[in-house]
């Protein structure tokens, strides 16, 4: 095909994937900005296939089918609750396949000119080192999200000293790839195997807390890979997908930091925000302060307020209880009771959790409010409805300068009326402290799968 056609079809392609990333910036555009962006990645790679002189395509076609028929029944089968394992195992797929690309590309040119020479070189000691560093360190992501390993925190002795000792070292075996071409077959895959390791050690001592920012930047760890491998295959749109998907994760990543009030390399290194000093106890915050309340009682709570506001955060998105809490919001806004959602940039497991599933149960966008237009009205709120979030209203943030969550913005949840927090018990949240907003005077522990709970809500409210 002739190459300014190719290079044409790989500029709307880049458009494609500008115009599908804009649209995924508001759930009400994200579905067609989804499916922009697919119809910009189908039409790079027909571009591809035609542009590369393939001579047999039995291969292709068969790793299209079966690549197809995993990702739609993975598609199908994935519970909303494990979306984050699943985007972990897709960012690793695609260091892994940078990885791949990167050095079979490094064979081929070695046996039709003996030593690869130039750009290219430099281009693979990247995609290699990156490429594996997001593959494993996905992995361990994978892992710890789905319970395979711990969720905490996992510090070896001089473990910052041995990831500096395997970072030198995988850039000095990529400065004998570039400065020796004729071993550079061996050194990439050696460079491949210490880069992997650095990849795991990387991911080890990220705790729970931390893992919607881990995903975020191995998300842009994936797409500088694949732009790297770009450089080494001369193609333009895999080059620029790769920097769209590498800018917009760290875009991402520094958006969940100060959403967290955490640095990057406090995130990286698995350290914790706190000071001197010791933050109390769960039997000291809770004893004798929690009050428990039937659904009854939060019905009788609801009968009296003209504003409530629900935060949710993972409880209900475990529970699958959006289209009940959809149900209670619409029958308190037939009774004249304005409704609104106060949603927190890390409530669940990744950027957007709580959107996705509020909008699968048809919540209209216009009452999803974020944290920074939501808190100025708490004061001004009648009841707030916390649906199994946690650390996101832990009050200690602002309180506790000893907490590993001190100086994370919160919904401020606790300056409303009166506080019902739906929960299944006062377990901790994945920050591991106890929460003083569940013994707060004008908060009422509604103890309960969430969906079940929001189901007597409303049978409640409709008897009373």
């Amino acid at each position: 095909m002739n190459p300014g056609v190719i290079k044409f079809g790989y500029l709307v392609a880049a458009t494609l994937f500008i115009l599908g990333i804009k649209g995924l910036s508001h759930p009400r555009t994200a579905v067609r900005g989804n499916l922009t962006g697919a119809l910009g990645m189908l039409l790079a790679i027909v571009l591809t296939l035609l542009d590369q002189n393939i001579i047999r395509y039995e291969i292709i076609i068969a790793g299209f089918i079966v690549g197809g028929v995993i990702g739609a029944v993975l598609a199908l089968k994935i519970r909303i609750t494990a979306m984050p394992e699943m985007v972990a195992l897709l960012n690793g797929f695609g260091g892994g396949a940078s990885v791949v690309v990167a050095g079979a590309a490094l064979i081929a040119t070695t046996f039709a000119t003996g030593a690869p020479q130039g750009q290219s070189l430099v281009a693979t000691v990247a995609s290699g080192i990156i490429g594996a560093v997001t593959f494993w360190g996905s992995l361990i992501a994978f892992a710890k999200l789905e319970g395979l390993f711990t969720e905490s925190s996992v510090q070896l002795p001089g473990h910052q000293l041995v990831n500096i000792a395997l970072f030198a070292g995988s850039l000095v075996l990529g400065a004998m790839i570039v400065t020796n071409p004729s071993g550079a077959v061996v050194y990439y895959w050696v460079m491949v195997i210490v880069a992997s390791v650095l990849g795991v050690l990387l991911t080890l001592p990220i705790g729970g807390a931390d893992m919607p920012v881990a995903i975020c930047l191995l998300n842009s760890y994936s797409g500088l890979a694949a732009a790297s491998t770009g450089f080494v295959l001369a193609n333009n749109a895999l080059i620029i997908t790769g920097s769209l998907v590498g800018a917009s994760g760290l875009i991402l990543t520094q958006i969940m930091c100060k959403a967290m009030n955490r640095s990057l390399v406090n995130v990286l290194t698995g350290g914790g925000q706190a000071s001197d000093g010791a933050t109390q106890s769960s039997d000291e915050i809770y004893e004798g302060r929690v009050k428990s309340a039937s659904a009854e009682e939060v019905a009788m709570l609801f009968d009296a307020a003209r504003r409530v506001v629900i935060t949710p955060g993972y409880g209900m998105a475990v529970a699958r209880a959006q289209h009940a809490v959809r149900d209670l919001a619409n029958l308190l806004e037939e009774r004249d009771i304005e409704v609104e959602y106060g949603i927190h940039p890390v409530a669940g497991r990744m950027p957007g959790h709580m959107n996705v599933l509020l909008a699968e149960a048809e919540v209209s966008y216009d009452k999803l409010k974020e944290m920074d237009e939501i808190n100025p009205t708490f004061a001004q709120t009648d009841v707030v409805l916390v649906i199994g979030a946690n650390d996101t209203v832990n009050p200690m943030a602002n309180t506790d300068p000893s907490s590993p969550i001190a100086g994370m913005p919160i919904l401020e949840v606790s300056k409303a009326g009166a506080v019902v927090v739906i929960k299944r018990s006062l377990s901790a949240g994945f920050a591991g402290i106890p929460n003083p907003l569940f013994a707060a005077d004008n908060t009422l522990m509604f103890f309960s799968d969430a969906q079940q709970a929001a189901l007597d809500i409303v049978a409640a409210i409709k008897e009373g």
